[in-house]
């Protein structure tokens, strides 16, 4: 395949250079810094098992997804709507544009800007981080759950073949509020603590404030009508299990002074909350603190 990765942060990077090393054709689009690097020496893939310089391709420009065979769209939701309309005039038909990102309603409002378009969603489960200017950290995990779509069991073949397990299930929305559960639980108490998720749940009343918010996010997504499958307790418990060493990518974006995605997680609990009337008062606190927090660079111990 020929794939273009649009918003090259820790998750884009890490699938596409999954892909590259299985040698399929990869084209990174992210910021100056990013790209320069990559172009310079490649993409450096650091996991537990391997530490490579992948070869691919890397632009600043959204024109280079031109004659992509595979969109991997993974921009932050707050850019969902401009970074579709930047791609939109450059994707040929047939390519399947696949959101990779946090929040439950991105493949919609990509599908709103790219009418014409195949857009499936992804449900992303990975431990990530950008290590330096082309260089990936890889900290577990890296399964993928995707829509149904014209393209998407040859796609699911081809990720399952570069080591992304991949599945596809006609319950995507279900899957995407389950993500989004987690990411509620955990991502703005990683973010105000500037601590991993095992260091995280150590804290005294943690576990309780973890039941508030969980408990809203399922009266919400019940209200919704939105199945959620699987163990909601033993994911949340998961988390903290298997990534201990992960900082949420909130946290990391506080800890750069960065705007974070709060919007689309939290705060997209209490929106939905608030149009169906289900009180989601933890999730707002969290909503309301990690708000004040943004833009100011949070260090641990500072």
């Amino acid at each position: 395949m020929k794939v273009a990765v649009m918003g090259a942060g820790a998750v884009g990077c890490y699938y596409g250079a999954m892909l590259a090393r299985a040698g399929h054709e990869v084209m990174l689009i992210g910021r100056p810094s990013h790209v320069e690097a990559v172009r310079a020496n490649g993409l450096r893939l650091e996991t537990k098992t391997f530490d490579e310089q992948v070869k691919l391709g890397a632009s600043t420009q959204a024109d280079a997804v031109r004659g992509a065979d595979l969109v991997l769209f993974c921009v932050k939701s707050t850019d969902t709507e401009s970074a579709a309309a930047e791609i939109g005039p450059h994707l040929s038909p047939g390519t399947l544009v696949l959101t990779l990102q946090n929040g439950v309603d991105n493949d919609e409002r990509v599908r709103s800007m790219l009418p014409s378009s195949e857009v499936a969603a992804a449900v992303v489960y990975v431990a990530t981080e950008m290590a330096g200017p082309g260089h990936v950290k890889h900290h577990g995990r890296g399964e993928l759950v995707i829509a149904p779509s014209r393209s998407s069991e040859q796609v699911a073949q081809q990720l399952a073949a570069a080591g992304v397990p991949t599945q596809i299930s006609g319950n995507v929305r279900g899957s995407l509020w389950a993500k989004l559960v987690l990411n509620c639980a955990y991502n703005a108490l990683s973010a105000i603590t500037q601590l991993p998720y095992g260091e995280v749940v150590k804290g005294h009343g943690v576990a309780d404030v973890i039941g508030d918010v969980v408990a809203e996010c399922l009266a919400v997504a019940k209200a919704e009508g939105v199945e959620i499958p699987g163990d909601t307790d033993a994911a949340v418990r998961g988390i903290a299990e298997t990534m201990p060493t992960q900082y949420s990518s909130t946290a990391q974006d506080l800890s750069r002074g960065k705007p974070s995605e709060i919007e689309h997680l939290n705060g997209y609990v209490v929106r939905r909350g608030e149009a169906l009337g289900v009180p989601t008062p933890a999730n707002r606190v969290l909503l309301v603190l990690v708000k004040l927090l943004e833009g100011t660079p949070q260090k641990a111990g500072t």
